[in-house]
């Protein structure tokens, strides 16, 4: 049974690192000269990359409201993945010291100034059994208020 069928906020292991959240990367996506959305960068807070099939749990909240999932993309090496595809994903390793990009369709995207971005993620340590099929949720979430200056 995976992390997310049994609960929503995991007792997990906790190692701070990084911050997860990056500094300055909140920027607009533009489509058609119009704002459709928002990317921003998070780092791994482990102590080693892990396959993105590990990934349990991923949501966003930008300024408190809950994103939908099927409007989030996870992006890494120049490659996007939508949030259903994370599970299948056994051979795309994201490494420790490579932040990923994650994007939210937005329509309208966000005003300029400043905006909270909280990302909660868990994962699975596969190396780390704590039970018949079970392993130890690792928390790598991180939230920060960031700054929209820039379109792209």
């Amino acid at each position: 049974m995976k992390l997310k069928d049994k609960m929503e906020s995991p007792i997990a292991l906790r190692l701070n690192f990084v911050d997860v959240v990056c500094d300055d990367s909140l920027k607009s996506i533009c489509a058609d000269g119009r704002k459709v959305g928002c990317q921003f960068d998070v780092r791994l807070s482990y102590y080693r990359g892990h396959f993105l099939s590990t990934i349990d749990i991923l949501k966003v909240l930008i300024d408190g409201q809950e994103m939908p999932a099927q409007d989030i993309t996870f992006c890494l090496k120049g490659k996007e993945y939508g949030l259903a595809q994370l599970p299948d994903l056994v051979n795309v390793f994201w490494p420790i010291i490579e932040p990923a990009t994650i994007k939210v369709f937005l329509p309208g995207g966000l005003e300029e100034g400043e905006h909270n971005i909280n990302f909660v993620m868990y994962f699975r340590s596969p190396y780390m059994a704590i039970g018949p099929e079970q392993y130890m949720p690792i928390n790598s979430s991180g939230e920060k208020t960031l700054v929209l200056k820039e379109l792209i």
